[in-house]
């Protein structure tokens, strides 16, 4: 896919995230210990052979801008193409995103590329975008939106668009998910075009003034467009609240899920970082759990992930819980259903608790 531009448009909607996301934008958020959200993203595309992407980013994106360094851990640290990132300025994404691409759009001609593929950061999966690309190529599509369908749409996916397809594969309507029905064919919000389409579609949103965000301009002119679906059938999760966060950390403590994500043809890559191993004493006790490197482990961990640099104390009892680096959880205390941002400290013989359904989060630097 070295023909194809990637773009990563970070313009998810951060308001039910919380405390994760006061800090940092949603896509430099920690996942799976020792991941970024965005990685799964970059690495689908640079798998795929895509040599050039550009993030559009919001604010808060120190923590990104970090993470991603010169773009050496996805093999984009080149002199063409490569990775850039581009700030949205004075438009917030989440209302308007065509002003941005505008204001760049110089980046995407000069590019080159025929295909333009557009893509969020906060859809977890592992996929091959080859396939996609062969199969809009063939199709004739004019765009090529790739689903998923799901049967838990009642409980997950809130909020996210679904897309409604005839029997040709032929997309006729995109709507909003608001837990109605258990079975829906989730818009995984990834979009295959060619890129002289792409630019055309930012001028027209600009001149008549009428759409602001290029999904809410293919949306309406499905009439006008072959709009075409592709389906995705492997395991796919959006983070998009405090809770399908959750549910994502500890959906990767299954192995299955985990071995697809992580152990296939096509890894997750991340920027490294060099810990020495994790240490376990004597009297600690570990059980379906990922850890990260850096951490020393005296108490009893269960169904949880540990960041790097996290300290258990002696006592301490860790279960369903999602821990990120630099913090300290004290002696004897307890904890359940907690996600607990960096730096926290979680003085000895506390106990805190949460639900499935609303898991405590923690603040980054808190003490307790």
């Amino acid at each position: 896919m070295n023909n194809c531009l990637g773009i990563i448009n970070l313009d998810e909607n951060q308001s039910r995230m919380g405390e994760l996301v006061r800090y940092r934008t949603l896509a430099s958020v920690p996942l799976s210990a020792r991941y970024r959200i965005i990685d799964f993203v970059l690495s689908n595309m640079a798998n795929s052979g895509i040599e050039g992407i550009g993030i559009f980013t919001a604010n808060k994106s120190r923590s990104l801008i970090n993470h991603l360094t010169n773009g050496r851990p996805w093999d984009l640290h080149r002199k063409k193409d490569g990775l850039r990132v581009f700030n949205f300025g004075d438009y917030d994404p989440n209302y308007d995103d065509v002003h941005n691409f505008l204001d760049n759009i110089e980046f995407i001609e000069q590019s080159k590329k025929e295909y333009v593929l557009i893509s969020p950061s906060y859809m977890i999966c592992n996929i091959d975008y080859n396939k996609v690309l062969q199969y809009h190529k063939k199709s004739k599509n004019d765009i090529t939106i790739i689903y998923k369908d799901v049967d838990d749409a009642n409980k997950k996916f809130l909020e996210c668009e679904v897309v409604n397809i005839e029997d040709n594969n032929r997309v006729i309507s995109i709507g909003e998910n608001i837990g109605r029905e258990k079975n829906a064919k989730i818009n995984m919000e990834m979009y295959i075009m060619e890129t002289h389409l792409f630019i055309k579609m930012i001028h027209e949103c600009i001149k008549t003034g009428i759409h602001r965000k290029i999904k809410s301009y293919i949306a309406s002119r499905l009439n006008d467009f072959k709009v075409g679906a592709y389906k995705f059938n492997g395991y796919l999760a959006c983070i998009n609240s405090i809770k399908s966060y959750f549910d994502t950390n500890l959906d990767i403590l299954n192995q299955d899920i985990n071995k697809e994500l992580f152990y296939n043809l096509k890894p997750i890559y991340t920027k490294s970082q060099d810990e020495p191993p994790t240490q376990y004493t004597d009297i600690s006790l570990v059980s379906n759990s990922i850890i990260a490197n850096g951490s020393y482990i005296e108490g009893e961990v269960k169904n949880c992930i540990i960041g790097r640099r996290v300290v258990i104390g002696k006592g301490a009892k860790l279960e369903n819980c999602v821990i990120m680096q630099n913090s300290i959880i004290g002696e004897e205390a307890i904890m359940d259903m907690v996600i607990a941002d960096k730096g926290t400290v979680v003085n000895g013989n506390q106990q805190i608790r949460g639900t499935i359904n609303y898991p405590v989060t923690i603040q980054r630097n808190k003490i307790i």
